[in-house]
C-alpha cells in the first residue's frame, strides 16, 4: 500500500465518476455527507470534497 490511497467515492452525480474503486451513490447532498462520514470512520480514512458532486475517501 502506498502512503496515500483512494479507497472510495461518494457521489450524487453518476456522470461525474467512474473507475474500478468502490463508488457509492446518494440521493441527496445530506445523504452523501452522511455516507462519506460513515465510510471514512469505518475505513479509517479522510473525506475530501473535490467540488464536482463527489467526495473522496482517502487513507493518508
Amino acid at each position: 500500500m502506498s502512503a496515500e490511497e483512494l479507497v472510495a467515492v461518494v457521489t450524487i452525480n453518476k456522470d461525474a465518476v467512474g473507475g474500478d474503486i468502490p463508488i457509492f451513490f446518494a440521493g441527496t447532498e445530506e445523504e452523501q455527507a452522511r455516507i462519506a462520514t460513515t465510510l471514512a470512520k469505518v475505513l479509517k480514512g479522510m473525506v475530501h470534497d473535490i467540488g464536482n458532486g463527489a467526495y473522496l475517501i482517502v487513507k493518508h
